[in-house]
């Protein structure tokens, strides 16, 4: 059905480069190193990685349709997560945030099968990538892990100005990369910024499901691996 595609685009946080995992090993280590486990009198971190990682999925999703903006993002999921673990916000250590965002972007955990399917892919398509993410952390992810020499365009929403799923970032997106929609798909995790954002423009989408959540009916396709884009395309 999409082997005709010329141009495939890609997210990239939660798509390739496996922000969870890489959050969590970052927050681990600075759980300790801050001595969380007295703040918090709790000797692990697996409720303070949970509560915030709830808390940093539900402002992205406004941070998208630009209900906040990237301080306020950054500050409201620590301070949201230290408010509901009932610690004072106030408590909470400025340089955490700063070591926090130097170190996890440099994280190299990817979905398996990133490199090997991107690597299978760019021999057959152009690869774009299309990301919500903040353009110093966007780049370091990709230096770091290796990916940018797969992409033939790279678009940043926080550089354009307007993220997805507004359809102006694909428009931009499918003119930067010189191609057309009706020649291009786009792959990513997020049902409305990705998936319903591309569709909603005119461009062909696939949804990128690791986590088995059910499929929406009006969603036409979903993969569960990276690897299940080889038999696609």
């Amino acid at each position: 059905m999409f082997k005709a595609k010329k141009d495939i685009f890609f997210d990239l946080d939660h798509t390739i480069w496996d922000f969870d995992k890489n959050a969590k090993e970052t927050l681990h280590d600075l759980y300790f190193k801050y001595q969380f486990p007295n703040l918090f009198n709790q000797q692990n971190s697996d409720l303070f990685i949970e509560t915030y990682t709830e808390n940093n999925h539900r402002l992205w999703g406004l941070y998208h349709h630009g209900k906040i903006d990237k301080a306020t993002l950054r500050k409201s999921r620590f301070v949201d997560t230290f408010s509901q673990l009932g610690v004072a916000p106030e408590l909470f250590p400025e340089d955490f945030e700063n070591e926090y965002l130097e170190i996890c972007p440099t994280k190299t955990n990817l979905f398996p099968h990133a490199h090997e399917t991107l690597t299978y892919l760019q021999s057959r398509y152009n690869l774009h990538l299309i990301s919500n993410g903040f353009k110093e952390a966007c780049e370091k992810k990709l230096e770091h892990s290796q990916l940018k020499s797969y992409f033939k365009t790279i678009v940043i929403s926080e550089i354009f100005g307007i993220n997805k799923p507004d359809p102006r970032i694909f428009e931009y997106a499918i003119s930067n990369g010189q191609t057309q929609k009706e020649d291009a798909i786009m792959i990513g995790d997020s049902l409305d910024a990705d998936v319903r954002g591309a569709l909603n423009y005119g461009m062909d989408a696939i949804f990128f499901n690791p986590v088995r959540a059910n499929k929406p009916d009006d969603i036409p396709l979903m993969v569960h691996s990276l690897e299940e884009l080889q038999t696609i395309f």
